[in-house]
């Protein structure tokens, strides 16, 4: 008989854990509205066939996968590889039903529209690592040891063999519950900057394509711009945006990922100088300052830096 028939059983193995199951269970708090075992589900951590089979939802134990039944497992014969033949874990298989729901949960609601394309990276860059460590197989090369990174935070959150909590039939359950906390605030925060750098993507793009002049693309608010001038093959040879401290940057774009290069430098004459002795040589009466090596300078108004990079361009 089912535990507390009223609630949804969610349901993995009992002992020590990993980050697959814990992860998984992460993902599917958040893709259902779930916040608390016992209030809104059970969580039902057992090596009881009965038990796992009576389950609604059961990940990383039962001998089977069928998404259709909510059964998501990966041990089995003949279990499921991704396209590149990277076993699934049971992470793997949890995202690939719930993760765009999960990131949904995640986002606010004029972000909503990102969650496909959050869900499919986060599945590139985090979920495929999972995999690979929990299976111990990549189709990419070796499978390194991972000593600072989500997996083994997770396994650090088992309780130690001499701790009172790592023995009897309840064993582990209270710091599996701290290592999915742990999971979801991971996974919050990585949403969250990949929302922030998919707004970023829409702004500058919405920026250049105002631009009276293709090559100065002009900011309101500091964000990324440089990828999103690379992967759309911007031909930006300057940025204007506003600083914390008030000033405007005149930010020059480097020729391609990873240079220290610049398309176009700022003006040579104006190399290493400071506000009346730049003013004085650029013509600008608010700049503030060039970097000794040409690749940014500043204004104090933005009328100032839009001059400074007009004034660069005809110099060049």
């Amino acid at each position: 008989m089912k535990p507390a028939a009223a609630l949804p059983v969610l349901a993995t193995h009992s002992g020590k854990f990993h980050c697959d199951e814990v992860f998984a269970y992460a993902v599917l708090r958040l893709a259902l509205g779930l916040h608390s075992p016992g209030a809104d589900h059970v969580l039902l951590r057992t090596r009881k066939a009965e038990l796992i089979e009576s389950a609604d939802i059961v990940w990383d134990v039962g001998g089977a996968f069928d998404a259709a039944r909510k059964r998501f497992d990966h041990h089995q014969r003949g279990a499921p590889v991704r396209d590149d033949g990277t076993p699934w874990s049971s992470a793997g298989l949890v995202w690939q039903v719930y993760g765009e729901r999960a990131v949904a949960a995640l986002l606010p609601g004029g972000a909503q529209g990102f969650a496909a394309a959050i869900a499919a990276e986060l599945d590139k860059s985090v979920v495929l690592r999972i995999d690979e460590q929990d299976n111990g197989v990549s189709a990419h090369g070796p499978v390194a040891k991972d000593n600072l990174g989500l997996g083994r935070l997770v396994e650090d959150c088992n309780p130690a063999w001499d701790d009172p909590a790592a023995d009897g039939p309840t064993a582990g359950d209270a710091a599996f519950l701290e290592a999915a906390r742990l999971v979801q605030d991971v996974l919050a925060r990585r949403v969250e900057s990949m929302r922030a750098k998919h707004e970023a993507v829409s702004i500058v793009l919405t920026a250049y394509a105002a631009a009276a002049d293709k090559r100065i693309l002009v900011l309101e608010r500091g964000m990324p711009w440089k990828n999103v001038i690379f992967s759309h093959d911007l031909p930006v040879l300057f940025t204007i945006s506003p600083a914390s401290n008030g000033n405007w940057m005149v930010d020059t774009v480097p020729p391609e990922p990873g240079s220290f290069a610049q398309r176009l430098s700022l003006p040579e004459s104006w190399a290493g100088l400071q506000n009346a002795e730049l003013a004085a040589e650029s013509g600008v009466e608010d700049a503030v300052f060039v970097h000794l090596r040409r690749f940014v300078g500043a204004a104090r108004t933005r009328g100032g830096a839009m001059a400074m990079a007009r004034l660069a361009l005809e110099a060049a």
